[in-house]
């Protein structure tokens, strides 16, 4: 079956593949709302903490739904492994494979998922429907090496000619927390994903199939080129970015940096770090792939289409057995927070030769709040994760966003109503931040201010980043407010971001702002006062900043 990639494929016009394409990335986005409405846990059903996509026989990736960018980093790894493990002549309709590793499984932590179907058209394989979920169960435990993390699942077959394999459902289900969610939540993976295959199955039946994956082949093409010619429009020279990382998980920050080389239409990425470390913000290389793709096309060109075409151009290296790119066996469970960090010295890099398309820092973090306990009543185990927004760094033209996330998570917030019926917890506050815009001729965004009261004991997990260093203001514009974690006075005090919550007891969870884009006295009065107004900063404050009563 593997000959079917060197089929010569037939001349498709541009509105044919203009036609196809859209379809792809309809395809997707509905896959991704079968997703949601089919899952049963808040982190998917509510926050929508999961992706789908399309990629072709090769595992290149076609179309990714505009959900999360980080879970590309555990799509593109997911169907070498696959072949490695299962020759792609033994595949049959129907098959189902289910993977999460880090180092054995092409994924970035363990409590993302993956399942990946591949896609027939008659008895010939063209391509594979793949999606992933966040599963919030491998919660409170270690995270000195992978081996704490949870449970391990390389590239195995779930489904066999669509026939469940159910040992291997109740291998996974016995090591879960909550194994009721699980399983509802993996068969809503398995509904979306069987959606695609049929979706692709009449796309091939209606244009023919060879169309269709001639016209995938020139949708990669159309994203390379439209990459280089956005690379090509940035100075040539070498750009280099540090900045600092920290994390409740170690003491201090650890230095992280980039060197950026612009040469024609092609890009050079090189990062540096420290060693890993025993705590889960170490990267393996396929998270800081998604990362910096990421990345270079918000400034490159925000229009490119999602698909493989667009990482041609740019030759991605880093330090092996760095916190950047770390080796087995590393925890990585808060990769997230570092990726956020690697978007940093991305766009402070490549602001020194294209300001007027970069923001300022956003947030710079991934605050998380990860619960678990036992309901009052049933002593039912429960887990509840919320990764909560902060600010968006001001624009050259217009201010920053308040309140959101950013970057590579790109998650909703669960709503009260929602949070309080699930689990024995308050929300008592839920506001912006006044002040933590950073200022500036545009300010950034506002960070937010969540109070969480336990109404049962739990064990809380909290982790984020910005709680030293604050993010960085751009062309004169001063940086955004820090995060910080406040506990009520009986608290026992954290260690390394985990400790217990009596019945009663709050934290406060402050997440970051972000930093302004250009010099303070470059903003309007009108402006200053409308600030002023809605309480983003006092008349007193206001006057100090900048000079404006």
């Amino acid at each position: 079956m593997s000959a079917a990639l060197d089929i010569a494929r037939p001349q498709v016009d541009p509105i044919t593949v203009e036609v196809i394409g859209s379809a792809l990335s309809s395809i997707v986005e509905e896959m991704g709302e079968a997703l949601v409405r089919a899952s049963y846990s808040t982190n998917i059903k509510e926050r929508r903490d999961c992706s789908t996509a399309l990629f072709d026989l090769a595992g290149r990736t076609l179309c990714q739904a505009e959900h999360i960018p980080i879970h590309l980093g555990s799509f593109i790894g997911i169907v070498e492994h696959i072949l490695k493990r299962h020759p792609m002549s033994g595949m049959r309709p129907g098959d189902v494979f289910c993977g999460n590793d880090a180092y054995e499984g092409g994924g970035t932590h363990l409590p993302d998922i993956v399942l990946a179907e591949p896609i027939f058209v008659g008895e010939r394989m063209i391509g594979w429907a793949v999606n992933l979920a966040h599963h919030s169960d491998f919660a409170d435990r270690g995270h000195a090496h992978i081996f704490q993390e949870g449970l391990r699942i390389p590239p195995i077959r779930l489904y066999k000619a669509g026939e469940l394999q159910r040992d291997v459902q109740e291998l996974i289900l016995l090591n879960c927390q909550v194994p009721r969610e699980r399983l509802s939540d993996l068969r809503a993976q398995m509904a979306a994903n069987r959606l695609g295959v049929q979706r692709m199955q009449a796309l091939c039946a209606k244009y023919g199939t060879e169309v269709v994956l001639a016209a995938g082949d020139a949708l990669l093409d159309y994203a390379e080129r439209k990459m280089r010619a956005g690379i090509a429009a940035i100075p040539d020279g070498t750009y280099r970015f540090e900045d600092r990382h920290d994390s409740p998980e170690i003491a201090g920050e650890l230095p992280l940096s980039v060197e950026i080389e612009v040469r024609g239409d092609a890009m050079r990425l090189h990062f540096d770090g420290p060693p890993q470390v025993r705590a889960g913000i170490n990267m393996v290389m396929t998270a800081l792939l998604a990362t910096v793709y990421y990345a270079v096309k918000t400034v490159v060109d925000p229009t490119l289409l999602p698909n493989a075409g667009l990482a041609r151009p740019l030759t991605v290296t880093a330090t092996e057995g760095s916190v950047v790119n770390c080796t087995h066996p590393a925890a990585v469970n808060a990769r997230l927070s570092t990726c956020q960090r690697v978007v940093d010295l991305i766009h402070g890099a490549l602001a020194q030769a294209v300001p007027e398309r970069v923001t300022a820092a956003h947030n710079g973090a991934c605050v998380v709040a990860s619960f678990v306990g036992r309901q009052p009543g049933t002593g039912e185990p429960w887990v509840y994760l919320e990764t909560i927004g902060g600010g968006f760094g001001a624009r050259a033209t217009k201010d920053g966003l308040d309140g959101v996330h950013v970057h590579t998570t790109n998650t909703s917030n669960l709503p009260v109503e929602a949070l309080e019926i699930e689990y024995p917890l308050t929300l008592m506050r839920y506001e912006l931040v006044d002040g933590s815009g950073g200022a500036g001729t545009h300010r950034g965004g506002m960070g937010l201010r969540r109070v969480y009261r336990a109404e049962a004991d739990c064990r809380l997990r909290v982790d984020g980043s910005r709680l030293h260093s604050a993010p960085w203001g751009l062309q004169g514009g001063l940086p955004g407010g820090k995060g910080r974690f406040v506990f009520a006075p009986d608290v026992t005090p954290f260690a390394l971001g985990n400790g217990d919550l009596k019945a009663g007891q709050w934290v406060e969870i402050i997440t970051p702002g972000a930093g302004g884009y250009g010099a303070p006295s470059g903003r309007t009065r009108e402006a200053v006062a409308r600030d002023v107004a809605e309480g983003r900063l006092t008349a007193e404050e206001a006057a100090r900043i900048y000079g404006k009563a």
